[in-house]
Order: C-alpha cells, then sequence, then structure tokens
C-alpha cells in the first residue's frame, strides 16, 4: 500500500474516531467561577433558535485579544478562507468571513484585512452559520458572521520585527497602525501597513552527469527584501434612511530586492562564479465603493472596484570566469501595468421563506508589458537583442449574470441555488491574432444540514470558470534556471466541477472537529507544455482531477485540568491526475501540495499574565514537470516553532518566537535535459542541501 494512501486512511481514521466519539461530546467540565481568564471555560458556542452558533467577547477573553481577527483566529474548529484576488471579478463569495451579515466585495483585503484594524472591544459577537442559509453566492460550509459597531477614537498598532541567524538582513520595520473613527454618519478607519519581508538560504549545490558522476559543485547564497507599504482610508457611511455605502481608498508603493550568487569549482578546472540580481520597484492602488439602497420590494447594491499595478521588473545574471576569459551575462527588464475594472449590480429582495438575488458584473482586464532582453558583450557592455515574444498587450473584457435562490426546507435544512453564465471576448491587442470569443456556464447547489444538536453537515456542487496570469500570454525568461518560458497566445481559462462536503462535530468542552472532502474534474487546466518544437511556457492540458479529505480539530484540555491549554490540529491530503503531455502517462499535477500536516498548541497559564505554546508543521510537494526537466523544491521536512506570550504588558500583547527549532533546509532536486525529456538524454543532475538556520520573531500589539 502507497505511502500516500496510508496517510490518506490515517486522516479519515483520526477524523472518524473524533467524530463518532459520544463520550468526548457528552462529557462535562466542572464551571469555574474564577475571574482569571486563563482558567475561565474554553469558548463554547450558544445555539439560538436559527441554528447559528454564537462566540461572545468574553468566550475570548483568556486570548486578550487587541483586534476581532485576535478573536476570529480562536473560534474553535474554524478555520479562515481568506479571499482569493486572483478569482475573476467579484463573482461569487471566496472568503468565509462577513462582517455584519455583509460580504466585503473588494480586491484589496476583504473581510479578514479589516477585522486586523477593528478593536476587539468594538466586537459584539461571532456567529457560525450554514453557509446555505445565506443569500450570498459562492459560500460553502460554515461561515464567520462577526457583529462589530463602531466608536470614536480608538487605535490599534502591532510591530512585528524579525531577524535570522544566517544570510538574510534584518527586518525592523514590519507592521501596522490604524484608527477607527465616528464623525455622525460616517465611520472612518485610516491605516499603514509596512508587509516587510527577509529571507534567505545558503549552502552547497551538486552536479552530476548522466551516469552520476560528479562534475560540479557550488557553495550558493540566496537573500530576498522586500518592502511593501499599504495606505488605505475607508469611509462608512449611512443615508439618507436606510441606505448605505462604503469607499475604499488604498495605496502601496514597494521596493524588491533580491541576490543569488554562487562560486562553481568543476572537475575539468574551468571555474567560476554566477551573480543574479533582482529589482523592481513599483506600485499599485485599489479604489473600491458600494451603495446599498432599498428600490421597490428589495435593496440594490452597487459596486465597483478599480486596480493598477506599475511593475518594472529587472534582473541581471552576470558569469565570471577563474581562467580570465570574458564574462557572460544577460539583462532581463519589463515595465508592466496590469489594471483591472470591475463594476457590479445586485438585487436582492424576500418572497416569504425564499431570498433571491440577481447579478449582473462587467469587467475589463488588461496587461501591458514592455519587455527587453540584452547579452554581455566581450566589451562587458550589454548590447539587445531581439525579444519579439517580450512585449505586448492583453485584454479580456467579460460579462457575467447570475441568480440566487435560498431556501428553508425544513427547520434543519438549507437550500441554495446558483444558476448564471459569463460571456467574455481575450485579445492580444498587438498581435495578428483575431479576438477570441468565450460562453460558460457557471453556478452552484448547496445545502446545509443539521441532522442533531452538536452536529451541522453541508455539501455543494459548483461549476467554475478560474482565472488565467496575463504573463503567461507572453515571453518570460527564468534567468536562475537559465530556462526560457515562451508565451502562450493560445491560452484559456481552466474550468471544473467541484463536489466538497463538510462534517461538523461539536464536543462539548472538549472543543470541535471537522472533516471536509473534495472532489474536482478540471478541462483545461494550466501547466508546463511544450509550446512549437523546441520551447516550453504555460498552457492547457486536457482535464485533470482532484480529490482530498482534511481534518481540522481543536482539543481543549479542560476537562483533564490542564486549564488554559488546546490544541489546534489539521491534517490534510490530495490526489491529483493529469496525462502528461509528452509521455501520454498519468501524473500528478504538477508542484501540488499533497500531504500537509499542522500541530499549534498553546497554553495560557492559569493565574498568571503569560502564555506559551509551540507549532509544528509538514508539507509535502509532488514533483513539477517541465518538457526540458523534472524538479521538487520543499524545505523541512518539519517546521518547528515555540513561543512565549505576555499578555497585559502596559496594556500590550508582547510575544516572542523562535522558528525553525529542528533546523529545517532548503532543497531541490532537479533533473535537467539537452532537450524535450523524451526523447533528449540527461544533461545533469543538480541537487541542493542547504541551511536556513533559526529565525527570531517578536511581536507587540497594542491600543491606543
Amino acid at each position: 500500500m502507497s505511502r500516500r494512501v496510508v496517510f490518506g486512511l490515517r486522516t479519515a481514521l483520526l477524523a472518524g474516531v473524533a467524530l463518532a466519539s459520544p463520550s468526548l461530546a457528552s462529557a462535562q467540565a466542572t464551571p469555574t467561577t474564577s475571574s482569571d481568564p486563563a482558567v475561565a471555560p474554553a469558548p463554547q458556542p450558544v445555539s439560538d433558535a436559527s441554528a447559528k452558533r454564537v462566540y461572545l467577547p468574553a468566550d475570548f477573553a483568556r486570548f486578550a485579544p487587541q483586534t476581532a481577527y485576535d478573536m476570529l483566529t480562536q473560534v474553535p474548529g474554524f478555520t479562515i478562507k481568506i479571499a482569493d484576488v486572483l478569482e475573476r471579478g467579484l463573482g461569487q463569495a471566496s472568503e468565509n468571513v462577513l462582517i455584519n451579515g455583509e460580504r466585503i466585495a473588494n480586491k484589496s483585503g476583504g473581510a479578514v484585512d479589516e477585522l486586523k484594524k477593528v478593536p476587539a472591544a468594538n466586537v459584539q459577537r461571532i456567529e457560525l452559520v450554514d453557509a446555505a442559509s445565506l443569500g450570498i453566492a459562492g459560500l460553502a460550509g460554515q461561515v464567520a458572521n462577526v457583529i462589530v459597531t463602531a466608536s470614536g477614537g480608538k487605535g490599534q498598532f502591532e510591530w512585528t520585527p524579525d531577524f535570522r541567524a544566517h544570510f538574510a538582513r534584518l527586518n525592523p520595520f514590519s507592521g501596522s497602525v490604524s484608527y477607527s473613527g465616528k464623525i455622525d454618519w460616517l465611520d472612518y478607519t485610516l491605516s499603514a501597513e509596512d508587509q516587510t519581508g527577509r529571507g534567505g538560504f545558503g549552502g552547497p549545490v551538486v552536479i552530476t552527469d548522466s551516469l552520476g558522476a560528479l562534475t560540479e559543485r557550488r557553495y550558493q547564497i540566496f537573500h530576498a527584501e522586500d518592502e511593501v507599504v499599504t495606505f488605505k482610508a475607508k469611509f462608512a457611511f449611512r443615508g439618507p434612511g436606510s441606505a448605505k455605502g462604503n469607499l475604499t481608498l488604498s495605496g502601496t508603493p514597494y521596493w524588491g530586492r533580491q541576490y543569488n550568487g554562487d562560486t562553481r569549482d568543476r572537475v575539468d578546472g574551468d571555474d567560476r562564479s554566477r551573480i543574479i540580481r533582482n529589482r523592481v520597484n513599483g506600485f499599485l492602488y485599489d479604489v473600491s465603493g458600494d451603495y446599498d439602497f432599498r428600490l421597490g420590494p428589495g435593496r440594490l447594491k452597487l459596486i465597483g472596484v478599480r486596480h493598477l499595478d506599475h511593475e518594472p521588473l529587472f534582473q541581471k545574471q552576470i558569469t565570471t570566469f577563474d581562467s580570465g576569459a570574458p564574462a557572460t551575462g544577460t539583462l532581463f527588464g519589463r515595465i508592466s501595468y496590469i489594471g483591472e475594472t470591475v463594476g457590479r449590480a445586485e438585487y436582492s429582495w424576500k418572497t416569504g421563506k425564499n431570498a433571491w438575488q440577481l447579478s449582473f458584473e462587467r469587467a475589463y482586464n488588461s496587461l501591458d508589458q514592455r519587455g527587453s532582453l540584452a547579452s554581455l558583450s566581450t566589451a562587458g557592455v550589454f548590447e539587445p537583442i531581439p525579444f519579439p515574444g517580450g512585449s505586448g498587450k492583453v485584454e479580456e473584457t467579460r460579462y457575467e449574470g447570475t441568480a440566487t435562490f435560498s431556501r428553508p426546507l425544513g427547520p434543519k435544512l438549507d437550500l441554495q441555488v446558483v444558476l448564471g453564465a459569463e460571456s467574455s471576448t481575450l485579445t492580444r491587442v498587438d498581435g495578428n491574432l483575431a479576438p477570441r470569443k468565450f460562453f460558460r456556464p457557471k453556478g452552484s447547489i448547496s445545502l446545509g444540514w443539521r441532522p442533531s444538536a452538536g452536529w451541522d453537515a453541508s455539501l455543494k456542487l459548483r461549476r467554475r470558470v478560474g482565472q488565467i496570469s496575463f504573463y503567461d500570454f507572453l515571453s518570460q525568461p527564468n534567468l536562475n534556471q537559465d530556462r526560457q518560458n515562451a508565451g502562450n497566445p493560445d491560452l484559456v481559462p481552466p474550468q471544473s466541477w467541484e463536489l466538497e462536503g463538510e462534517i461538523g462535530r461539536e464536543l462539548g468542552p472538549w472543543g470541535k472537529t471537522r472533516l471536509r472532502a473534495y472532489a474536482h474534474r478540471i478541462t483545461d487546466i494550466i501547466d508546463i507544455v511544450p509550446i512549437g518544437a523546441s520551447d516550453e511556457g504555460v498552457g492547457n492540458l486536457p482535464q485533470a482531477t482532484r480529490y482530498g479529505i482534511v481534518s481540522t480539530s481543536t482539543l481543549q484540555f479542560d476537562p483533564i485540568g490542564w486549564r488554559g491549554a488546546k490544541l489546534d490540529a489539521t491534517i490534510g491530503t490530495e490526489r491529483t491526475r493529469v496525462r502528461d503531455p509528452l509521455t501520454g502517462v498519468e501524473r500528478s499535477i504538477s508542484g501540488n501540495h499533497d500531504a500537509w500536516i499542522d500541530f499549534a498548541f498553546r497554553q495560557d497559564v492559569p493565574r498568571s499574565r503569560f502564555a506559551w505554546g509551540a507549532e509544528a508543521s509538514y508539507d509535502h510537494f509532488n514533483k513539477s514537470y517541465y518538457p526540458t526537466q523534472v524538479q521538487r523544491a520543499w524545505e523541512g521536512p518539519w517546521w518547528i516553532s515555540s513561543f512565549v506570550e505576555r499578555k497585559g504588558l502596559a496594556g500590550m500583547t508582547v510575544r516572542l518566537t523562535v522558528l525553525n527549532l529542528l533546523n529545517a533546509r532548503h532543497r531541490l532536486d532537479r533533473f535537467a535535459y539537452t532537450g524535450f525529456r523524451t526523447t533528449s538524454p540527461l544533461s545533469f543532475r543538480e541537487q541542493h542541501n542547504q541551511l536556513i538556520g533559526p529565525i527570531f520573531a517578536l511581536s507587540v500589539r497594542g491600543n491606543f
């Protein structure tokens, strides 16, 4: 029996034991009357007549939350799904978090980002509801509805510096600050966030030939520094009458640097060194707004989004030779403008128990790229070389219409049906290809079921149209691996039938467990394919399948006397199949994430203001298949971290975390061929086993 099958059976068995154990669900802990938040009962929901599970602020007091997001992350057994910014337009909801019963429809972070700026004192409650009971298309399983109130003059801040023992530079500025206020009919939030990133690794690389004989040893150092600073202003207004609206303005300048250098000791004595430097200095902005007002028997909501990203990228590769031979090199540059404009209208009304919604959306997406390529001459000057595939403009205009019907079929069963379609025109503006037009049906049917107290289940069948990156229409060299990704003007968005089921079980004072299973059948899946006689690039394969199962549980240890302790556990496995375009043999989808484990333990120590914990995570990825090479890259196998936290320190929460305690390493195993791998011999094998080292992170959070 294969390791993957054993792992999948183990996942199902562990989840099944938790779901089927009546002794855990019925066990009762002795209630405590202590005023110490750390020994208060673990968060437990209150079920109301509408089958909501309700958590109150007092349920999270032991965690000393600073923001609404801090509360949401501690809801037992709930996995946050953030908004997918790569989804087509606004379309159906992809985020399982609502604020005051409303979906936050924008392209700048969604509800999760907004909750990070809401003070914990403004949270009234968090409700867990079945997605099928809501009139919001796209949701499935459990949804968190965070009920918040606005108040004047409150702010919050977070400072999150970190540093690594090796290779990477200090990261001193990461953090955020926001301020929320209220002026009569206007609520506002002003914020600034620095999403600074640092990374690095270094160590040996071994190169062998087709027979396994050593040909080259390298010592490589890689490090990257990114600064992404976002300034955002959100305004929520009320009136006239029952009308309400929102306006969000966001601007983000960003800077990035990468260094990738190595020395190469070769068996043939032709030693050399190579350095690759990447630089990007760009900006992006987002403007989004909505206005909701009564019209006839229902309400009309108008939504608009404008996004623009200016991304100038430059990559320089230079190889120098110990022999004194002239250096060689390549310089790649591109200046890109990526734009998206979306207009959407939603009209909602009710007739008895039935909830209806009609929506119409128009989206315009574009990429305008001007690319250049140059080669280092023997005189040490970069001279331009022809690069016709590196420049171009790609546009897509899309229209979408959907109708959503939601209705309770009984006191324990809810139904939602979404029917719709989209029509799109895809154009390579400055090419000689005619515009391509597509018509695609889409929609979903969902059921939410509550068979008995403490149980919930959902089932959803969805027809989905995926998004594509317009960059893949144009040539994009990979200087790190000396590989040319050719542009593909025939690329089309993938489509899929997706069946997903989920079942949850409340375990009383012991916590909660959930099991989710899914099966996807995909057509026109995105992969790397042969292009022309000898090139390769991003393209479509006819079809693929994806099956997975995920268990998510929160186990509380209060019933056994271990006060304030809990374990959050996630275990998942996935199996995929696609037919290789060269061999015709079935294999996994390139680079898919096929196994993952995460255990996070935390204890809020009784009669103290301290908490401590540890986390262990494991991730496995399948090989990535290219026409000219096969490779697998990973870091691990296990990432282990530990933290200690001090709450109520001058009103702040301070946490120190040490990551990579077991010395997870950066690894890569690459087989490169002289041409297409089915008809050409192996050129070399490249193996990385490199040091990352420990990472030290500090978090200081508070309100003002």
